[in-house]
């Protein structure tokens, strides 16, 4: 998927050719180019960098300083590539896009992860993700510090409270998933989401499920229902968390909290990508 997602980058910026490079730099010149960290932060997608080198032009040779999940500054130099000028200015844009973006997602999380250290509670991403690179994103925030929900629709049942109404209630929507995955022949987890103490009963009594994901709940409510959950269901606090009172979230000893923050409203890390010659 990350070698598809570099291709179709390169694609869409380069089309039919570079013609400003093409026109201006000769087919022959080498040079070398240094990228610099302009913000503080996390930083992410240097081995991506690497990945984009390698397919356009494997003749280029990149010097890494700096691996991904370092505490980077101003003025620091994450790598140095080296080859054709060319093909330096073809990836260049590419190469700093998707680390902007990735080092974003990973200094957001960091520093989320970092408000819930100590706890055993781990923080999750959602699929609140840009449409084409979601495999980049949550890369970046397993570089910061976080855990990777379900990938897709594929991957694990989630249950959630559209799905709840459109089946006509919990015991519906449990029970007809337990059959469809029985007659597909699938194994594959389920969640399901409950928003209220009487829901959750519910899901209780029915069983079938492997993870019990308490929608907007409050921290005090979570400490009251959390005793009646058995240990073989995992749980997940969702909707309503800040940075504000995710300690509070993660002290209730909730396995889980998902936050779509991590990849959906984040400010890109600045830096730029500077040309020397050989």
């Amino acid at each position: 998927m990350i070698d598809s997602i570099i291709q179709f980058a390169l694609k869409e910026d380069i089309g039919e050719g570079d013609h400003t490079s093409l026109s201006c730099v000769p087919e022959a010149a080498t040079g070398k180019a240094k990228l610099f960290i302009k913000d503080s932060g996390i930083l992410a997608g240097v081995e991506l960098a690497q990945r984009i080198f390698n397919h356009y032009d494997p003749s280029l040779q990149m010097t890494t300083h700096l691996l991904d999940g370092t505490s980077v500054k101003p003025g620091d130099i994450a790598f140095e590539v080296s080859g054709k000028s060319r093909s330096i200015l073809a990836t260049e844009r590419l190469v700093l896009n998707f680390m902007q973006r990735m080092s974003g997602i990973a200094t957001e999380t960091r520093s989320i992860v970092n408000l819930i250290e100590g706890t055993s509670t781990q923080l999750l991403d959602t699929r609140k993700t840009t449409p084409g690179i979601r495999a980049l994103e949550k890369w970046a925030v397993t570089i910061g510090g976080g855990v990777n929900h379900r990938f897709g629709l594929y991957d694990m049942v989630m249950i959630k409270d559209n799905h709840i109404d459109y089946a006509g209630g919990i015991t519906n929507a449990i029970l007809r998933t337990v059959e469809y995955l029985k007659e597909k022949n699938l194994k594959l987890n389920i969640e399901i989401e409950v928003r209220n103490e009487k829901e959750l009963d519910e899901v209780l009594a029915i069983g079938h499920v492997d993870r019990i994901m308490l929608d907007n709940f409050t921290p005090q409510e979570i400490v009251r229902v959390l005793p009646k959950i058995p240990s073989h269901f995992e749980t997940e606090a969702s909707g309503g968390i800040t940075k504000e009172n995710i300690r509070g979230y993660a002290e209730t000893g909730v396995d889980f909290i998902s936050s779509g923050a991590l990849t959906h409203s984040v400010k890109s890390l600045d830096m730029s990508l500077k040309a020397e010659f050989n």
